[in-house]
């Protein structure tokens, strides 16, 4: 993974120090809040309901074990005692005191880490598959070209006060694990019919109140074309982006009201103008990038230990069978740790549950971790004879819940518990749902179902996108939880259609099982999936299912 150079250090430690003197003068009184509020956020921090909360990122999802440590450091001496992994592959700690956070970021900045635009209208942290490096159906790795759009964006002068905030995501395989179309740019390497790879682009994606399924604004950009591609997109949205309503200014709609063709005629413009002045110092870059990330010499030999525990084990099995993915390695498997046991918040991690994945990383994994957007932690690289032994210590520490892509792998954003901007409670709603299909023991018969929270219009849990959304709203200061079917987050994306009316919060657990109940009724077999049978039969049945009464009267 990418190691600061002399260059990155220097420019952390300033930036540091910058944001340290600010904070004094924040709590002296020499700045008011509104004067604050530009310079906190260009390093992270948030006001919400309660405190402050910093953002961490972390690019691409990618970590090792130092880093892992050190953020559960963070937890454990400046916050209480835990950290809550986001959908942009960040984590964030919802109690700091504005003293204390100059201290939080200088021990960040020891192990290569910061907070630098993971907010403000800049362009965020850049995500990227968390399989990326191990998965087998991917073309290469496309973590260097996320890290060289990561260094291109950082500090970029043109781009640090813009309309709104701007998210790119990066892909390289057959399954889009980055969820690419709901972003405002999309970077997926691809092959042409030579058999030359560059990238295609897609702009306009996006959720939120006007959620958007991203557009392809060029299939093929040759490899030294990507930076100044790029940076067309997004002078050419930051000229005509809407600035009169900030719920208008995101670039899908941009996209939407110019149209694709209008748009991909502009960039084209502003490529023709600026590309001559990318003399080829990005691509010397990118390769100096790409020897970060050489894949570990993985080690070789019997998997004998790992087949004598899937058979004798039941419990082992049953995590194996949920929990683990292929790798491109056929001795060694991708292990994604569910951080979302049963009843627990969906995304939140204790200071010990993270030492313990920093430990397992470094004797198991190669010294490599990844965050996913699903708010959960992948061990990349694991040889298959080390997964009894490790499972055994994730169960200790309840990590060994084998409920990846089940209906209670849910996400959800912090809600009203904690976000300024919700309507309603996102976390409680979650943790109940997991609670009753645990009691409920149907899960596994269930299969592949994903569920996804926002606790307001914002859609940071991604509701839009899942089989099963869930909106809470406020109605007249009462919460009410819309639903959604049938959204997808894969190249296939989907925004997920409104079922009807909302429920009050009593009411939305029995309604999901409702939903569920009928699935099971109408599927055709044990293999057909939830959003399988939703496009093959429609919204009708579950419409019946979730508002009887209603139908009774139409008949």
């Amino acid at each position: 993974m990418y190691k600061y150079n002399d260059f990155d250090t220097a420019f952390v430690t300033e930036r540091n120090a910058q944001f340290r003197a600010q904070v004094e003068r924040r709590i002296d009184g020499s700045l008011t809040e509104d004067e604050f509020k530009p310079l906190r956020l260009m390093n992270g921090l948030y006001l919400q309901l309660h405190a402050y909360m910093l953002r961490v990122a972390v690019p691409y999802g990618s970590l090792n074990s130092a880093q892992m440590n050190t953020l559960a450091l963070l937890a454990e001496k400046w916050d209480k005692g835990y950290g809550h992994f986001t959908t942009r592959q960040n984590i964030q700690y919802n109690w700091p005191k504005l003293s204390d956070v100059p201290d939080m970021l200088d021990a960040l900045a020891e192990v290569g880490m910061h907070a630098i635009q993971t907010s403000g209208n800049t362009i965020r942290n850049v995500t990227s598959d968390h399989f990326a490096g191990a998965a087998a159906d991917e073309l290469e790795d496309p973590r260097p070209v996320a890290e060289l759009i990561r260094q291109w964006s950082t500090d970029h002068p043109e781009f640090q006060f813009m309309g709104r905030k701007f998210k790119i995501a990066v892909g390289a395989a057959t399954k889009d694990r980055a969820v690419l179309k709901a972003h405002d740019l999309a970077v997926r390497i691809v092959k042409n019919d030579a058999g030359e790879t560059g990238y295609q682009i897609l702009v306009g994606g996006g959720l939120g109140r006007t959620p958007m399924i991203g557009k392809v604004i060029n299939d093929f950009l040759p490899r030294a074309d990507l930076l100044p591609y790029i940076e067309s997109v997004v002078s050419v949205w930051n000229q005509i982006g809407r600035r009169d309503n900030k719920y208008k200014a995101r670039i899908k709609i941009t996209v939407h009201e110019h149209g694709i063709d209008d748009i991909r005629a502009r960039v084209d413009a502003r490529f023709a103008l600026i590309r001559p002045t990318f003399t080829g110092a990005d691509q010397d870059l990118l390769a100096e990038i790409k020897t970060h990330f050489v894949a570990p010499i993985f080690r070789s030999g019997g998997i004998e230990t790992y087949d004598v525990a899937y058979k004798a084990d039941p419990v082992f099995r049953a995590w194996a069978d949920t929990n683990l993915a292929e790798h491109r390695h056929a001795d060694h498997a991708i292990v994604t740790i569910s951080i979302k046991k049963h009843g627990a918040t969906p995304g939140d991690a204790s200071a010990e549950q993270m030492r313990v994945m920093a430990d397992l990383a470094a004797k198991f994994g190669y010294d490599e971790l990844r965050i996913s957007h699903e708010q959960n932690v992948i061990l990349p690289h694991v040889h298959k004879s080390d997964l009894p032994a490790m499972h055994a210590q994730l169960k200790e520490h309840g990590l060994g819940t084998a409920n990846i892509g089940l209906i209670s792998d849910i996400i959800a954003c912090p809600g009203m518990d904690y976000c300024a901007l919700a309507t309603a409670r996102a976390i409680p709603v979650a943790e109940q749902i997991a609670t009753r299909f645990d009691e409920l023991k149907l899960e596994h018969d269930i299969g592949n179902l994903q569920i996804k929270i926002s606790g307001c219009i914002n859609a940071c849990g991604h509701h839009h996108v899942a089989h099963i959304g869930i909106l809470g709203l406020d109605r007249a200061g009462v919460e009410n939880y819309q639903i959604t079917l049938g959204g997808d987050a894969t190249w296939s994306a989907a925004i997920g259609e409104r079922a009807g009316p909302g429920f009050a919060y009593d009411e939305i657990v029995p309604a999901v099982e409702r939903i569920v109940g009928t699935y099971l009724e109408i599927r055709d077999n044990a293999d057909e999936t939830f959003l399988e049978t939703f496009r093959r039969v429609g919204m009708a049945p579950f419409k019946a299912a979730l508002y009887p009464e209603a139908i009774k009267k139409v008949a």
